[in-house]
Parts: C-alpha cells; structure tokens; sequence
C-alpha cells in the first residue's frame, strides 16, 4: 500500500486520539462564562468542519439552546455578546474560517479555538479566548476527527449545556477498540465492502442528523482518500426528491454507481421503514445495495464506529488503486492559486 502519511496508521489509532483528545481538556483554563448563552455557533471547513456536525447531531437534541453550524466565509448576522463561537481549524489558518471568526470577534462573541496553531491561536490569544491545543502530529485533518470532534462536546459539558458528553466519549472510545479488535489484522469486513463498490461511484445515504454526518464524512473520505467521485444525501429528505432520479437510465446507473447505506439503533421507524423501500427501489438500477450497520452504546459510539469503517473502507480502495490516500494535489492548487491571485 502506497500511503506516505500514514494515514491508515491514523485510522487504526482513532480511539487512542479521542482518549487523548479528552485528557487534554482537563488543561484547557479560561473558557467563557455560561450565563446568558443563547446559542452555539460552530465555524470551521472540511476535515474540521465536521466537528461541527457531531455536535449537533450528538448534543443537539438535548442541548438548551440551539447549535448552528457555520461553514461559510460569513459570520451569521445573530452573533454578538451572548454567543458561544466555537472555531476550529486544524490549521489555525483556513480562510474562510478566519474571515469569519474576525467578524465573530468584532461582534465581541465569546470565542474558544480549536486548533493546532496559526493565524486562529493568535486571534484568540489577542482576544484573550482559551485555545483548544490540537496534536500537531496528525498527518492531515481528516486524519484527526476524533481530535476536533471531543472538545467541543466536552466545553459544552463544561459549561452545563451537555450532561454527559465524557460518558459518550468513554463509550465511543470502546467500541471502536471492540470494533478494531473484532475487524483483526486482515480487515476482511471492511475489504468486502471495497471490493463490492469496486471501481463504480458510491452514493452514501445515512438516516436522521446522526446518519447524515455519517454519511457526509464517508463521501468526503470516498473523495480524499481513493480520489474517487461520491455523493451523499440523507433520509427521509431524499424520499420526496431525490429517489425520483432513479426512475431513468437504469441500464447506465447500475454500472456506474453503487448505493452505500449507513444504519444505526437512532433511527426514527418510518426512517428505517424508508430504507427497505430505498433498498428495493434502487436494487434493479445501481450496481449494488451495500448496508453498513453501526454498533455501539450510544450516539457518539455509532456514529465514530461508522466513522472508523468508513475510513478503513476508503483507505482499502485507495490501497486496491495504488493511490496515495494522504496528500490531495488539487487542494492544495487552490489554494496556492487562490492566495496569488487575490494577492
């Protein structure tokens, strides 16, 4: 397997990031006050962007006040004094989210930072926001979702807006070592799955907000990781649109694409009722119906369990292509190519 970063490396060690991810908390000092927060705004792109997403999906629905993610180069017109702006860039030097925590600052928001470093630690420390210290030693960001992910669950719990996010920390932190465990060293589960998708487009489809994060990250690592084409949606939203454009072409579909559906215990039942009828809808016109079931004691345990499988799947398909999963070229031109020309 051709993998200069070691990424698959990275993916194996996810329950060892996370664990080490919430023992860092325990330094973290200064966070903002908790009276009089009315909501969560959380800012951030791509690989860290998603921590985001978990927290809403996980901490959402029970959360006092509302979590919004951001993921723009604008602020939202709403933050001011009152807000809790959580930002994270693995980085410390994603544009867009630095646009936009300058004007959350200027909004005199009250800001944490998530992030190994950069332009984003130095706004903090200015501002005199605490800083998230994020391990500077994972490869890439995407690598480290477990690292961006536990710190904001945890500065909620700190803040009692969360009740028991070390507890879902623990109990994801042991399914995926059970799930680790349970997959050995040959990872035949998860190179079935690689080799039913093949060489065709797979589309990931999750059920509820903790399906559809699910199914977001495993369409970007079908994107980074093997380079391949993916797309995703969510049900029950893709039952009253999305499901109509497998009416036609069938003959050109079924060898083009393959459906992946991501299935955990949180699903609503008319949710998991749309997923048979997903399942028997698209069986004659894609390639395949791949399902992949979470285990797990929890929300945040399905969802990493998820999370882990679909990395090593990707990173199985990078390795089945001979292709490196860790560097990604054509990001990296944009933004070269951004910065020289509004320079």
């Amino acid at each position: 397997m051709i993998d200069s970063l070691g990424m698959l490396d990275a993916a194996r060690a996810l329950p060892e990031q996370m664990r080490a991810a919430a023992v860092g908390m325990d330094s973290v000092e200064g966070l903002p006050p908790a009276e009089g927060i009315s909501s969560v705004v959380v800012l951030g792109m791509g690989g860290s962007g998603i921590a985001g997403d978990v927290l809403a999906a996980v901490a959402g629905p029970s959360c006092p006040v509302p979590i919004v993610v951001s993921k723009h180069y604008e602020c939202p017109a709403f933050v001011g004094p009152d807000i809790l702006v959580l930002a994270i860039s693995f980085s410390g030097n994603t544009e867009e989210t630095i646009d936009a925590v300058h004007q959350a600052v200027g909004a005199g928001a009250r800001l944490v930072a998530i992030t190994a470093g950069g332009h984003l630690a130095r706004i903090a420390r200015e501002w005199g926001a605490p800083v998230v210290r994020l391990d500077d030693s994972i490869p890439m960001p995407r690598a480290g979702i477990a690292a961006v992910a536990v710190p904001p669950l945890l500065v909620l719990e700190q803040l009692g807006l969360l009740d028991d996010a070390g507890q879902q920390v623990d109990a994801a932190v042991a399914q995926m070592e059970r799930r680790r465990a349970e997959l050995g060293a040959d990872l035949g589960p998860v190179t079935k799955v690689a080799r039913r998708i093949g060489r065709t487009l797979p589309i990931v489809y999750g059920g509820g907000a903790l399906g559809e994060v699910a199914a977001w990250r495993w369409k970007g690592q079908f994107n980074e990781n093997p380079k391949v084409a993916s797309f995703a949606n969510r049900v029950p939203e893709l039952t009253h649109n999305e499901i109509c454009g497998w009416g036609q072409h069938g003959d050109v579909t079924r060898q083009v694409f393959s459906l992946v559906l991501l299935r955990h215990d949180a699903e609503h039942p008319q949710v998991q009722r749309r997923f048979e009828l997903i399942a028997e809808i698209c069986d004659e016109v894609v390639n395949d119906v791949i399902e992949v079931r979470a285990k797990g004691d929890g929300q945040l345990a399905q969802l990493f369990d998820l999370i882990l499988l679909g990395d090593l799947v990707t990173l199985q398909m990078a390795s089945n292509e001979d292709v490196d999963p860790g560097p990604v070229p054509v990001l990296d031109e944009i933004k070269v190519r951004l910065a020289t020309e509004s320079g």
